[in-house]
């Protein structure tokens, strides 16, 4: 299949599968459709359940449709991988982050599989922002960092890019190949799409604070694949963050099954059961 075929068909499966009323032709007025949506990301943020805040002040959490956990590890560059719990996810981490004094992320991410794809989690990390192209090659992909030092941030990307990003108490600073993408998904979740007044600067803040379950509600809807609080249960398929060599790298356009071969062809992570 030539990638021209390739990008075609995506961009087919995108306009057919994922297009439409859910995100792309307007804005949803029933607010009570916005709450339920985010019923099931309240966990993310505390008081509303006691996990609220298992994950941390800085995490990063790439969730991926349609691979399977050993290629989203082959995308993170891992080189070896092995079955941990969260709980050892987060004491590999614990001791990257001591040697190298915190200014290199986390070191590590872990990788579940659920419905129609991953969810890659990475405590006290933010790779999943920076490796966004390599991620979504032949796909779609939603990043969400929170950093409770700098600040969070939602990309969206597919197929090799970037299309729209931005911080979420400022979403009318958004950046990206196509900043408008979003504009009926954001203005369903009460996300607004121009600057307010100074007046309203106030409550607009108020209301845009807490946007945890908003962003991983956004993500699902994006990727298919719902972040839920079962998920840290594991067992996670870990392995450590690396760059890939250039010819390694997924090709945007290219079809999945190629890039899997050619990434199998240049050898990926081997289960280590005796490593972290």
């Amino acid at each position: 299949m030539s990638a021209a075929t390739s990008r075609a068909l995506g961009q087919q499966v995108r306009a057919e599968g994922r297009s439409g009323p859910d995100y792309v032709g307007g804005a949803c007025q029933d607010r009570d459709m916005t709450i339920d949506a985010l019923t099931p990301f309240r966990w993310l943020q505390p008081p509303y359940g006691d996990r609220g805040d298992l994950l941390g002040e800085i995490y990063c959490v790439t969730l991926v449709r349609g691979l399977d956990p050993a290629e989203v590890l082959r995308r993170f560059g891992a080189r070896t991988s092995t079955q941990m719990s969260f709980a050892e996810l987060k004491l590999a981490v614990s001791d990257f982050t001591m040697v190298t004094e915190g200014g290199e992320g986390g070191g590590y991410v872990g990788v579940v599989a659920t419905g129609d794809g991953c969810a890659a989690v990475e405590p006290y990390g933010w790779s999943g922002t920076e490796m966004l192209a390599r991620l979504s090659a032949g796909t779609d992909v939603v990043s969400v960092l929170r950093h409770d030092y700098a600040c969070d941030y939602f990309h969206y990307a597919a197929d090799g890019m970037v299309l729209t990003a931005f911080d979420p108490s400022f979403p009318e600073w958004r950046s990206g190949a196509d900043t408008d993408r979003l504009a009926g998904l954001m203005r369903e979740f009460g996300l607004p799409l121009e600057e307010g007044s100074d007046e309203d600067w106030d409550q607009r803040y108020d209301d845009l604070s807490g946007h945890g379950a908003r962003m991983f509600a956004m993500a699902a809807r994006l990727t298919g694949v719902t972040f839920t609080a079962d998920l840290l249960d594991g067992p996670f398929l870990v392995g450590a963050i690396a760059d890939l060599p250039p010819s390694q790298e997924p090709q945007p356009g290219k079809s999945l099954g190629a890039i899997l071969e050619q990434l199998k062809a240049a050898g990926g992570p081997e289960p280590d059961h005796g490593a972290a």
